[in-house]
């Protein structure tokens, strides 16, 4: 007992040391385990910890994730994201499977292995890959889609790998790995002939789907009963681990079960609270594995080949980023963009280090091919955050200072320029189309210019509206007026503060991310500031008037007192802001933000109370 509480306490240890800081350090919570798992290695080793089998149990992290995944795959979303699915994911695998497979032929690998390593490495890391665009705000542009789509369809391929992988097993191998196990497992196809064991196991999916479909609503119906959390989560986990059983004893991957369980729940009622009773046991197992994956690294291999091993993953990395290239100038993914999909996705994944194990321990590769992957794999990952660095400091640098041919030509002058036409640029451009005004309009998404263009609408331009030189180019110097909509942060503070400081005359209507946004925009001298949520919560906090029973036109005059009461209150609060000290470390900024919280509430209510001739009871 005392030894099992020692290991718990150190694996956790390690994760929680090292995840906090690699995520600080922005190289992602995987990476975070990974290197937890390699810093513990000695002392795992001096305690004699079977890692191999700590690794197998950790296993069932990634079962829960594909459980997970499955329930995400609506068909709709399919549906609308078929041709980049298809294209894009379908002919990076393809490709890089195809190029692999060959060069491990060259060498010397047979094809069936080849033809596995290929697929291995086809595979990029998606939590690596998902979490930094997530955290540099790249998610919603050209790249930032294109990488999920291949991610998603990589998710997809994964399945039927783990199906035909035990088919191209070599048979010197599969026999030297049985010869030395004597592991006999229960199994419900272990002395049937062929089309018996084809039986039982199409009947075993057949099963998961069917149930899907017809037991769990009224299980957990049932479960519901009881209103306990607790129950809940317990049917969640037992009804993951019985269908993973139930392919393991008809000889199939449980991956491949939870997986169309997912698929088949995907539009369950229940679909939300599963995911959320699921995913702390998935992201807890999921770090033991990374961990398990980062202590069993051989690093005598890696000494022991270290040129051959360096060789190799430098050359995944570059037929990787060769193959996205061009798939990217296929599928008109421009400028910065199609290097961000390029760098983002040019190494090996998580999903590589399962198919590794479950070709160990199956004895499908040799294990000293097996080993070898295993660093590249790992060290692809490594390698994961100086790519996107890479990015960030070079590339992306390179293209703002003034790649002006990747930037659609600008031949008209509107007066009004919008940077941005997306959900709230959109909506803008056309109330001013249907009053007669003409905006010209940049936008940094090709995808969405594009079915512009398909609509007919033409006054809309590919390109990074922060750079001077398409802004003039659009005619800022003679513009009457810029509508900043853009969704980063960060870029729509960089663009208004240019546009206030060069353009003084210029009215500068800028889209606020929150209230400490506000104030950073006023602080640069932008004076037309819109909260992005601020309207709609204005709206619906007049319809709730209007629900208990308060007269139309009174809710209306109580929703602009609230309204000209928070400008006032927001104003007196920007002009002590400031964006060079933190906001609790200026004195003046807090001082005021007190005072106003003390007096703002009291005055509003006895507004309300004004407006609505004095009957408390309304209130």
């Amino acid at each position: 007992m005392s030894d099992f509480l020692l290991l718990a306490f150190i694996l956790l240890c390690a994760g929680i040391i090292a995840v906090p800081i690699a995520t600080r350090l922005k190289l992602g919570s995987v990476l975070g385990y990974l290197i937890a798992g390699i810093c513990i290695s000695p002392l795992l080793g001096l305690l004699q910890v079977d890692v191999i089998a700590l690794q197998h149990f950790a296993e069932f992290g990634v079962v829960m994730m594909l459980f997970l995944v499955g329930m995400e795959l609506e068909p709709k979303l399919l549906w609308q994201m078929r041709n980049r699915l298809m294209g894009l994911g379908g002919g990076q695998v393809l490709m890089t499977m195809l190029l692999v497979m060959s060069v491990a032929m060259a060498f010397g690998q047979s094809w069936s292995t080849a033809l596995i390593i290929g697929m291995i490495l086809s595979l990029s890391s998606t939590a690596i890959v998902l979490q930094t665009l997530n955290e540099k705000g790249l998610m919603k542009s050209d790249g930032g889609q294109a990488s999920f789509s291949v991610l998603l369809f990589q998710d997809i391929a994964f399945i039927p790998m783990l199906a035909i992988i035990p088919l191209l097993a070599l048979p010197e191998v599969a026999t030297l790995t049985a010869g030395g196990s004597e592991e006999h497992g229960l199994s419900l196809v272990e002395n049937l002939n062929g089309w018996q064991t084809m039986l039982v196991t199409v009947g075993a999916i057949a099963v998961v789907i069917l149930g899907g479909n017809y037991l769990t609503r009224p299980i957990f119906r049932f479960v519901a009963g009881a209103k306990l959390r607790e129950l809940f989560t317990a049917t969640a986990l037992l009804m993951v681990i019985g269908i993973a059983l139930l392919m393991t004893l008809v000889g199939l991957s449980p991956a491949l079960g939870t997986f169309l369980a997912g698929v088949v729940l995907a539009n369950s009622e229940y679909k939300h609270e599963l995911e959320s009773d699921i995913d702390p046991f998935r992201g807890l197992l999921l770090g033991l594995f990374f961990i398990t994956v980062g202590a069993g690294i051989n690093f005598q291999l890696l000494s022991e080949n270290f040129g051959l091993v360096i060789s190799m993953t430098a050359g995944l990395i570059l037929l990787k980023a060769t193959v996205l290239f061009l798939l990217g100038t296929a599928f008109k993914i421009r400028g910065a963009q199609r290097w961000l999909f390029t760098l983002g996705l040019a190494q090996a994944g998580e999903f590589g280090f399962v198919l590794l194990a479950f070709t160990t321990t199956n004895g499908i590769i040799a294990d000293n091919v097996a080993s070898l992957l295993l660093l590249v794999v790992a060290l692809s990952m490594l390698i994961t955050p100086l790519l996107f660095i890479l990015y960030d400091q070079i590339v992306a640098g390179i293209y703002a200072r003034g790649q002006e041919a990747e930037a659609d030509e600008i031949k008209e002058d509107n007066g009004i320029i919008i940077a941005g036409r997306g959900r709230i640029g959109g909506i803008v451009d056309r109330m001013l189309r249907t009053a007669g005004y003409t905006a010209t309009v940049i936008d940094y998404s090709s995808k969405q210019l594009d079915i512009l263009r398909t609509y007919g609408i033409s006054h809309a331009y590919f390109g990074d509206a922060t750079r001077p030189d398409l802004l003039h180019a659009a005619g800022i110097d003679k513009a009457k007026m810029l509508i900043v909509t853009i969704d980063d942060k960060e870029q729509i503070t960089e663009l208004v503060a240019y546009a206030v400081r060069n353009f003084p005359d210029l009215h500068v209507i800028a889209r606020a991310v929150d209230r400490h946004h506000v104030y950073e925009l006023w602080a640069h001298g932008c004076r037309d500031i819109i909260r992005e949520t601020y309207d709609s919560s204005l709206r619906i906090g007049r319809s709730a008037f209007e629900a208990m029973g308060i007269p139309r036109e009174t809710a209306d005059q109580m929703k602009m007192a609230f309204h000209e009461m928070d400008q006032q209150s927001m104003i007196e609060v920007a002009d002590v802001y400031d964006m060079n000290i933190p906001a609790h470390e200026n004195e003046a900024y807090v001082s005021r933000v007190r005072e106003r919280a003390e007096t703002w509430e009291v005055d509003l209510h006895d507004r309300m109370m004004e407006i609505m001739g004095g009957d408390t009871e309304k209130a």
